[in-house]
């Protein structure tokens, strides 16, 4: 059986395993939303989380950015939390600033920013999740 590009299981192993600094696209204080529980599992991971929205919160100790780049410092992975008509202009802006990675959550599915983003060079998966990936590990 033959794995969907976009699910390639060496990039994920690679983002999981040796990505530290994850950038979280649409991360609010709001601990209902996936996005909150996901960068928790991040940190305990040992992953140090960037929220990234508008308002450019504090959320779970790191202080939050209003755009992607606004960081001032090198991200890893940019995980975007966002409707797939909105996502990919997150995927150019983790490519602009030089991400080493992006990650599209579970049901968000944007061909065209998987294209332009490896045509780029930059490594991306969409369509999962960090959670389901650890959990098909035993983690």
């Amino acid at each position: 059986m033959t794995t969907a590009p976009h699910l390639d299981p060496e990039t994920i192993d690679r983002m999981l395993d040796d990505a530290t600094t994850w950038a979280v696209v649409g991360l609010s204080g709001n601990p209902a939303r996936t996005a909150y529980e996901i960068a928790a599992l991040l940190q305990q991971h040992g992953k140090k989380i960037v929220p990234i929205h508008p308002s450019a919160p504090v959320v779970l100790g790191e202080q939050g950015y209003a755009t992607l780049a606004d960081v001032p410092f090198p991200i890893d992975v940019v995980d975007v939390f966002r409707r797939s008509e909105d996502a990919g202009r997150f995927a150019d802006e983790a490519v602009a600033i030089g991400a080493g990675g992006v990650w599209f959550q579970l049901g968000v599915v944007d061909e065209a920013a998987f294209e332009r983003t490896r045509a780029a060079g930059v490594p991306m998966v969409m369509d999962t999740c960090p959670a389901i990936e650890w959990r098909k590990r035993g983690r």
